[in-house]
């Protein structure tokens, strides 16, 4: 019985840990996606700028 108890106990605990690393997982997903969109906004305004210079040369 006391096995039996131990084994519920590890499962269970399997089961708590794969739920908390699933959910990290998911926020680190979103926290990339984040980051993309933040790197994508700098790159866009970088352009910009370098239009904006090319046409005052000219």
């Amino acid at each position: 019985m006391t096995r039996s108890l131990t084994r519920s106990r590890a499962q269970s605990a399997m089961a708590v840990a794969a739920i908390l690393i699933g959910s990290f997982a998911l926020s680190a997903c979103e926290t990339m996606q984040g980051f993309g969109r933040d790197v994508q906004s700098g790159g866009e305004a970088v352009e910009d700028s370098s239009e904006d210079v090319q046409r005052d040369m000219n």
